[in-house]
């Protein structure tokens, strides 16, 4: 069965808000990365300005993981707004789960990333569901029970 965490969205001090959320629950990040760890892409191209910014943290707290990032480039400037920066996170079984669940909640939604593979290893994806909730969704056979 699918698990959700919460997903928090930074506009470039999601670095010194995790250390924070650190200092407050404990424990280490189970990951850390900046966008200038993307690999070179044509699609994609990371402005010097964000490349010190957070690509993806992770912090697990009890049985959750609170995870986060910084807005940067494009993404930034037309989807950033205190108090509505956050999306829910869901971690499928499997890849048919994560398919089915994700279709289903972008029904009458807006699909904002496509579930593909990325280069981080998730079968992930990204959608804005008909009531304005984010949502994404990630299913890694590595991780997989």
């Amino acid at each position: 069965m699918a698990t959700t965490n919460i997903y928090l969205t930074f506009n470039g001090n999601c670095e010194a808000a995790f250390n924070f959320y650190k200092s407050v629950f404990g424990g280490d990040f189970n990951y850390i990365s900046k966008f200038s760890d993307m690999p070179p892409s044509e699609n994609q191209q990371v402005a010097e300005a964000d490349k010190d910014k957070i690509m993806h943290v992770s912090l697990p707290i009890g049985q959750s993981i609170l995870m986060g990032s910084d807005a940067g480039g494009e993404w930034c400037a037309n989807n950033f707004l205190v108090g509505t920066n956050f999306s829910i996170s869901i971690t499928a079984d499997s890849k048919a789960e994560a398919d089915t669940i994700f279709n289903a909640l972008a029904e009458s939604g807006k699909i904002t990333m496509p579930m593909a593979d990325t280069f981080w290893g998730d079968y992930f994806g990204m959608l804005i569901d008909q009531f304005g909730i984010s949502w994404m969704m990630s299913f890694n056979e590595n991780y997989s029970k």
